[in-house]
């Protein structure tokens, strides 16, 4: 009862009936302006936003739009071409067509590979190549199923184009080596690129390229020769198919052409002096360290590598007899036998331990002192007594036992590494050997075993542990030829440019300081190497040239010397002798250094030298050329 007066009390002192008019229109009041002060708010946060939308992040949402709506299409560029130094083409691009399958039109695309089969021969390779490829492209971007059509299997295509929905002929460039083999060891091949060529790329700037260099130069001058990459926009619907080009176009720019040192007619001879013989055969200007012909035989046809090789033609590759992949140039495996000897008998007048003049008597063995082992002459009875250019000329091995004895092997090897022996050349070609230079720290280092003094005698003549490359020893040839002035060898001579109207010949890299201390040392063994053509090994070599010649020649044997055995030689071409020969002409002013190593023959002066001397008879023309024009320059004031 009292609870309820209070009631009555509180709504007599306070409160206003429910009906009250004014009290209604005040709170509507006050709720209309709340409700109005929410919808301005909101405009203008929603004002706000679109300021920021359309005016402060315009840009970034027009990229977004733009992004979705146009598609950025790289224009890989044109890869640049390969010369020789008469401007003989040997790596070019040429048109071609393949056959494109586009999956979205054709349909059942198993199916449409299987009856591409009956019209057009289709390998295993083909279609595992386009499978791995589907997986990577779009269903409306055409793959390519069969490159390099012949104009015989275009033509039948043609006339069965109305069964196959969906594949078209489509033209291409692709990489072509039009003097093929000849060049497959120096030039190098393109290839596809893999997924390990993708981890070392720049994603951006091979961006629609698909082939990379694989060897040779066109791996060595790879960013030289690709140029760089273009882009052109397109405009694209929801599903990114393509609507049309956008005048927005950056133009792509080709990669420099190449001019190598090679003279491509030298090198087509030394192959064909071959006759298939397994071998290799370098050239070097001993002035410049230029490199003239290097020839690896047998070789094989780069242009199988282009497109994908097929596994048929790889396997026989890798199963042929002789080892057609093996750059015998940069990783074939030599015993150097007597062409070490110049270097030998010039490390004895160096080092002070003979004068050219010094005699040595020869009676068909020598003896270590306190050892009763023999190391033979190559002539029973010995040579008699002789000097350095007899023992060079006549290949007395007694002469170079006996001065490399005296030097002992850490002389020796310290002063024939002065040569390059024991070291990559650092041609620019990837991929060269070290060879081996005889060495007490290398002997310990490989087999765990002290050096022996018979192990000296037997390097004098290139014999024993001693291993080269045909280009160290040819890189050796020509640091001596230069009377002690190495150069390094190497294959770039002059680079075009995509701005350039003719090749710019490159400088040459700084002259160093010679190897040989004392012209009169260097002499002394030019007269011996000059007697070996003359009179002595290699006699019949230089006969008719008409530039003295200064060579030596070498033969690993592979017959032991303990019994009788060693006087003889086999007729099987596989147990004969790894046979060399070396030279430089002029003799006096060279501008040539040769070197030939076959890995079978009878010698170096009946197998090797005869190879040499086509060499040298296909250069004359062009030195001669050469020389004719350099006089005119000078007789002109010009610079020849």
């Amino acid at each position: 009862m009292n609870s309820l007066r209070q009631r009555i009390k509180r709504a007599a002192h306070g409160h206003k009936p429910i009906g009250d008019a004014h009290r209604e229109a005040a709170l509507f009041t006050r709720r209309a302006l709340a409700g109005m002060a929410i919808i301005v708010l909101c405009l203008i946060g929603l004002g706000v936003r679109f300021w920021i939308l359309q005016v402060r992040q315009h840009a970034e949402l027009n990229a977004r739009s733009d992004a979705n709506r146009i598609v950025t299409r790289p224009l890989p560029p044109g890869r640049g071409l390969i010369y020789d130094r008469n401007g003989v083409l040997l790596a070019e691009n040429i048109a071609a067509f393949r056959l494109e399958v586009t999956p979205e039109q054709a349909g059942d695309v198993q199916a449409t590979v299987t009856r591409l089969g009956e019209v057009l021969p289709i390998s295993d390779d083909d279609i595992t190549r386009f499978n791995a490829q589907r997986k990577r492209k779009r269903s409306y971007e055409g793959i390519p199923l069969r490159l390099k059509l012949s104009e015989e299997e275009i033509a039948r295509f043609s006339i069965n184009r109305w069964a196959f929905p969906g594949v078209e002929v489509v033209p291409y460039l692709t990489r072509s080596y039009p003097l093929g083999a000849e060049f497959a060891h120096t030039v190098g091949y393109v290839g596809r690129i893999d997924e390990n060529d993708l981890t070392a790329l720049d994603a951006g700037e091979y961006a629609g390229t698909t082939h990379i260099g694989k060897t040779g130069i066109e791996r060595s001058y790879e960013k030289r020769l690709h140029g760089h990459v273009g882009y052109e926009k397109i405009e694209v619907n929801a599903d990114h198919r393509p609507l049309r080009v956008l005048p927005d176009r950056l133009a792509p720019v080709p990669g420099d052409n190449l001019y190598l040192s090679i003279d491509a007619h030298l090198q087509e001879v030394t192959e064909a002096a071959f006759e298939g013989r397994a071998g290799a055969a370098v050239a070097i200007d001993p002035r410049s360290g230029e490199v003239l012909a290097m020839v690896s035989v047998p070789s094989f046809d780069p242009n199988l590598f282009v497109n994908g090789i097929s596994s048929v033609d790889y396997r026989g590759l890798l199963e042929a007899e002789h080892k057609p992949l093996l750059n015998r140039l940069l990783r074939g495996t030599y015993t150097p036998g007597s062409t070490m000897k110049p270097f030998v008998g010039l490390a004895g007048l160096e080092l002070g331990l003979r004068k050219p003049e010094d005699t040595v008597l020869s009676t068909g063995e020598f003896f270590i002192p306190g050892q009763s082992r023999a190391y033979r002459d190559d002539v029973r009875g010995g040579f008699g007594r002789v000097d350095l250019v007899q023992a060079i000329a006549r290949s007395v091995n007694t002469y170079f036992y006996s001065v490399s004895l005296d030097m002992g092997i850490d002389r020796f090897s310290d002063y024939l590494g002065r040569f390059g022996f024991g070291q990559p050349t650092g041609i620019d070609l990837l991929g060269e050997g070290s060879g081996v230079l005889p060495s007490r720290q290398w002997k310990r280092a490989r087999f765990n075993q002290p050096w022996y003094p018979g192990e000296t005698v037997i390097a004098g003549i290139g014999q024993g542990y001693w291993v080269v490359t045909p280009l160290q020893l040819a890189n050796a040839v020509s640091t001596l030829a230069a009377r002690g002035v190495p150069h390094t060898p190497h294959l770039l001579r002059a680079v075009q440019s995509a701005s350039d109207e003719a090749p710019v010949v490159l400088p040459l890299a700084p002259e160093q300081a010679s190897v040989i201390g004392k012209p009169e040392d260097w002499l002394a063994v030019q007269r011996g190497m000059i007697e070996v053509v003359r009179a002595g090994t290699a006699r019949a070599m230089g006969i008719g040239f008409p530039y003295d010649i200064a060579g030596k020649t070498g033969t690993a044997e592979r017959y032991s010397r303990t019994d009788e055995t060693w006087t003889s030689i086999s007729a099987s071409p596989i147990e004969r002798h790894q046979v060399l020969f070396e030279c430089f002409t002029p003799a006096d002013a060279p501008r040539i250094a040769v070197v030939v190593a076959l890995e079978a023959g009878r010698s170096g002066a009946s197998d090797a030298a005869p190879i040499a001397r086509k060499m040298l008879d296909a250069w004359l023309p062009g030195d001669q050329q050469r020389q004719h024009i350099g006089s005119l320059a000078t007789a002109s004031g010009e610079q020849p």
